[in-house]
């Protein structure tokens, strides 16, 4: 058997670990005719909808022949997607060593030390007041430093796309919805089920997602406090994606949104997910509907990793507090 053939082989007995994930409706008080579901993909076996880009590249690489038993992978990441690799990795006993910086939740900061040798931490923040770019130079540090390495690049990879397309896309097309609402980092999500679902449905609306302080629909950079929505730069893989409307969500609404969550729906969410509850909760606010609207949102991750900040209630008060100063000084 040879390396790749046998890299697969623990690939195969791995991928049982990604699964269809359930859609459940929810009651949505702002609008009668806005039929209101959240897909469940914290329910992937790591816990996020990482899980599925991860393993897919993860494979394709493989079967390239990019990833031998001595590649080192890597890649930058804010949580999700480095620790569903920090798992594959560990399944197929791959080095993994993943760039983080001060924003990664203390749970997926501690996951990454106990399942990694090594975790590269940035602090130096970029020109946007981020820290994507400073993650993504130390990337190609590590890329010399490593001979036999393969960087995963969930910002450009191809194969991030066709996941979601493949898998995602897929499960949400069949569930024949009118509107989709799509947090929005790497790109990779939206670009994959965007192109899917319109392909089975051309009038179905892609609303996309992003966080108040991100560049990637030319907004206004500044800090970020929240991880997993919003990025310094704009990611290619966006640029793929079949968007039909933009909604910019401030943090503070973001954390709002994660209680609304818990308190009315009984789902224990993250910080990206509460700005798609919260986007949709724009949206029709000022667009009744006058017959029937099948409405979808992805529940990303789950709320543990948020205990330290979005269900943290002095990091709220912090953060509101904060977010008022801002404010002020920008009319000032």
């Amino acid at each position: 058997m040879n390396d790749r053939q046998m890299l697969l082989n623990r690939l195969h007995a791995s991928e049982n670990i990604i699964r269809e994930t359930p859609a459940i409706h929810l009651d949505f008080a702002i609008d009668s005719n806005v039929d209101l579901f959240a897909k469940l993909e914290y329910s992937n076996g790591v816990g996020s909808i990482k899980d599925r880009p991860a393993l897919w590249v993860l494979k394709r690489a493989i079967e390239r022949g990019k990833i031998g038993p001595e590649t080192t992978i890597l890649e930058s990441s804010s949580g999700n997607f480095a620790c569903a690799l920090a798992v594959f990795c560990k399944m197929l006993g791959l080095n993994f060593v993943p760039v983080i910086d001060p924003n990664v939740s203390p749970l997926y900061e501690q996951t990454l030390r106990f399942m990694c040798k090594n975790v590269v931490k940035v602090t130096e923040r970029d020109d946007t007041g981020g820290f994507l770019k400073t993650r993504l130079k130390k990337i190609q540090e590590l890329l010399n430093i490593y001979g036999d390495a393969f960087w995963t690049n969930q910002y450009e990879n191809i194969d991030a796309v066709e996941a979601h397309y493949n898998m995602t896309g897929e499960e949400i097309a069949k569930l024949q919805v009118d509107y989709v609402f799509l947090g929005v980092s790497t790109g990779g999500t939206i670009a994959g089920v965007s192109q899917r679902i319109k392909e089975a449905n051309p009038d179905v609306r892609v609303i996309a997602v992003d966080a108040e302080g991100s560049v990637i629909f030319g907004g206004r950079p500044k800090p970020r406090h929240l991880p997993g929505l919003g990025s310094s730069i704009t990611p290619a893989l966006v640029g793929q994606a079949q968007i039909d409307d933009v909604i910019i969500v401030p943090e503070v609404d973001a954390i709002d949104a994660c209680w609304e969550l818990l308190q009315k729906h009984r789902l224990f969410v993250g910080a990206s997910t509460g700005s798609a509850y919260s986007a949709i909760g724009r949206y029709f606010a000022g667009r009744p509907q006058r017959s029937s609207s099948k409405v979808l949102f992805l529940c990303a991750d789950r709320g543990a990793a948020y205990m330290d900040s979005v269900f943290d209630p002095a990091w709220v008060a912090w953060r509101k507090q904060s977010e008022h100063q801002e404010v002020e000084a920008i009319h000032e």
